[in-house]
Order: structure tokens, then C-alpha cells, then sequence
């Protein structure tokens, strides 16, 4: 689909874009809950906010837009009007995202990433996260 905004229709399009209690990130909390796992929101005082924080488990979970943190997938796509902007914005947001997960790492926290692709196979969703948070019998690749 071409992109052929005006800069005040896409200024307007971009600032109802939420930030938190996206839908991808409610059907991560929702999937994570029913597998019996609780969690905190947002810690400020973690490197990047993650989205979902385990503390007794030292795990944290970062819900991801494919377009804002450039997923390889049809939803990662780049505006074509302003390219230039948009590439650049994007790429700091992946620098940006990098920079949180190894600080996380580095502090004795393991990550995961789930893309807003992901949350519509909720079966794999599912068996990702028990499988990240480390359901007993299960052994834990993260």
C-alpha cells in the first residue's frame, strides 16, 4: 500500500499510536497470567522498562510492534514519504531496544522478545512463554 499521507494527517495517525496496554502486549499479560505466571509492569528501574517483568525469575519481556522495532516481517515496512526520517527514527529504536536487552543480560536477566506477529498464534504464544519462564518438566533454551 503506497503511503501518501500529508505530514499533518501522519502527525495526527502517529499520535494515537499508544506506547502501553497495546493489544499485543494485553495478549501476551493475558497468555502469561493463565499459564499461572505473575509479573509486574514497566519497572523503571530496568534497562529499557521491559513490558513484563517475573523478578523472582529474573526474566523480562519486551512486547515488540513490528513496524517501530523493525521486525522482518509484512509489518516491519518503512513509510515512503520522508524515508529518510523514518530509517533513521527506526534504526535508533532497534539501537535502542539492543542497548536494554545486553544491559539486562549483563545485570543476570534473561530476555525475551515477542513480536506483535507472534500473539496471533496463541498456542505458540503459549508454549514460548512457558517455555521462557520455565514451566517445570521443561528445559529452558533462554
Amino acid at each position: 500500500m503506497a503511503d501518501k499521507l500529508t505530514g499533518e494527517e501522519r502527525s495526527k495517525l502517529m499520535g494515537r499510536v499508544k506506547s502501553k496496554n497495546t493489544k499485543p502486549e494485553m495478549i501476551v499479560r493475558r497468555t502469561a497470567h493463565g499459564l499461572g505466571y505473575r509479573f509486574r509492569l514497566y519497572r523503571k528501574e530496568l534497562p529499557g522498562r521491559p513490558d513484563l517483568v517475573f523478578p523472582r525469575l529474573r526474566k523480562a519481556v519486551f512486547v515488540h510492534g513490528c513496524f517501530w522495532h523493525r521486525h522482518d516481517c509484512l509489518r516491519g515496512t518503512t513509510p515512503q514519504t520522508n524515508v529518510a526520517f523514518w530509517e533513521e527514527k527506526l534504526a535508533r529504536n532497534v539501537e535502542r531496544d539492543n542497548a536494554a536487552i545486553a544491559a539486562l543480560r549483563g545485570a543476570g536477566w534473561s530476555t525475551l522478545v515477542v513480536w506483535e506477529c507472534q500473539t496471533r498464534n496463541r498456542d505458540e504464544l503459549s508454549d514460548t512463554l512457558r517455555i521462557f519462564l520455565g514451566a517445570r518438566g521443561v528445559d529452558n533454551p533462554f
